[in-house]
């Protein structure tokens, strides 16, 4: 078996990378290398790999790769994946997560694969009040530009499931995090405020809730889903552990010494889903595949991991500053 990963130097897509290798597999990685790709988080498998550096929507380049690799599995992480950056400019979100997927169908439909793993979100559903779940059932009713764009992929990618037979399986992860993660998001940008003495910029009065999947994790249930999945079906990805944003963040404080009066309440995410909750029956009885890493376990092994890591991050930061005042005031 040959999988080509897209989207394989970014955060989740460099843990499945990582694994695969580990695995045995023979893999092969595109990635466009955005703000938010990284050979860094190859490093350790980059003898092991075959890399392209490409852009998905380079369709006759994708096709040179097809053909010249001739993959069995695509696994398609690559995307734009950050709200806050949707709501300032959606156009990056169509071109890569729209427009991008349905090219990479196109591809995986001339060329004969065993299998094609689209991956979408839980944002896709919409939101949640304090009570329910979302079944893989539940209608897709998006409210950001960013999970709009992947409500438009995950169907074009059942589309063609259905209309031309391409053995497509969806998959719907919940927020996931961990080592590697960008510093754009929640955790990693508590840590980092925190360890500066920053004020902690928390949308609304930070009772949102999401639902936390460790990376490891998500990664592992991917390849369970490779493994055991029926093609033309959707899986959710989640870990059951719910918490709200403000509680997360104080979490963060905790383990690092940091007094809460950092945190800082700032105007609200325009639209901001105030839950998800993945339910994941069906992965568990279908596939037998459940979440390892409790969040307490996972955060402190997160924070760890971005102590131990202080020269990767400070890389990233310069690009960072202009980012957060245009978001956070």
């Amino acid at each position: 078996m040959k999988f080509l990963v897209t989207g394989g130097a970014g955060f989740i897509g460099s843990e499945f990378v990582r694994q695969a290798v580990k695995q045995g597999i023979k893999t092969i990685v595109i990635d466009k290398l955005t703000y938010a790709g990284d050979l860094e988080r190859l490093k350790e498998v980059e003898d092991k790999i075959n890399f392209y550096k490409a852009d998905i929507t380079n369709i006759e380049f994708m096709e040179y790769i097809f053909k010249k690799e001739k993959p069995n599995v695509i696994v398609h992480w690559a995307a734009e994946s950050h709200v806050d950056r949707s709501i300032l400019d959606a156009s990056p979100f169509i071109e890569t997560n729209v427009k991008g997927t349905q090219f990479l169908l196109d591809i995986a439909k001339e060329s004969n694969i065993d299998l094609f793993i689209n991956i979408a979100t839980d944002e896709v559903y919409g939101e949640l009040g304090e009570e329910g779940q979302f079944y893989e059932d539940t209608p897709l009713s998006p409210n950001s530009p960013y999970s709009v764009s992947k409500a438009s992929a995950d169907m074009l990618g059942r589309a063609y499931y259905r209309t031309y037979g391409l053995p497509v399986i969806t998959v719907r992860p919940s927020n996931n995090y961990g080592y590697w993660q960008y510093p754009e998001k929640l955790i990693p940008v508590v840590i980092l405020k925190a360890l500066n003495e920053e004020p902690i910029p928390i949308y609304g009065t930070g009772e949102n809730v999401r639902e936390w999947l460790f990376v490891s994790d998500c990664a592992e249930a991917v390849f369970e889903i490779i493994d055991k999945g029926e093609v033309g079906e959707v899986y959710n990805v989640g870990s059951g552990e719910e918490r709200k944003n403000i509680d997360v963040v104080k979490s963060i404080l905790n383990i690092l010494g940091k007094s809460e009066d950092l945190i800082e309440f700032v105007k609200d995410r325009p639209g901001h889903d105030f839950r998800y909750s993945l339910n994941t029956e069906k992965i568990e009885k279908e596939i037998g595949w459940k979440a390892k890493v409790k969040f307490e376990e996972g955060i402190e092994k997160t924070v760890k991991w971005y102590l131990d890591n202080m020269d990767w991050v400070e890389r990233k930061l310069k690009y960072l500053k202009d980012y957060w005042d245009k978001v956070y005031t």
